[in-house]
């Protein structure tokens, strides 16, 4: 029987999380325009509300994707950290 490495980094809690939240993963390209973003974030979400996002970015002509995008940037724009 082999022995278990003890060592669980992929369970390990960050010391600096600024840091590990900026930290890159590897992209893996499938071909697609969203190749540019890095990371993929899940919610959950009524399906009333997944419903009305969904009408809204039809209404502007644009992907329910392209629109959340731009919504968390107007809400998180770049470079001035986390609020107090």
């Amino acid at each position: 029987m082999m022995a278990r490495d003890s060592r669980r980094s992929f369970a390990e809690r960050p010391s600096d999380p600024e840091t590990w939240v900026r930290t890159p993963e590897p992209a893996q390209s499938n071909g697609t325009k969203a190749d540019c973003f890095t990371a993929r974030l899940t919610i959950d979400v009524t399906p009333e509300l997944r419903g009305r996002i969904k009408v809204e970015a039809f209404r502007r002509g644009m992907t329910v994707a392209e629109m959340l995008r731009e919504l968390l940037g107007r809400e998180f724009p770049e470079g001035e950290g986390s609020r107090a």
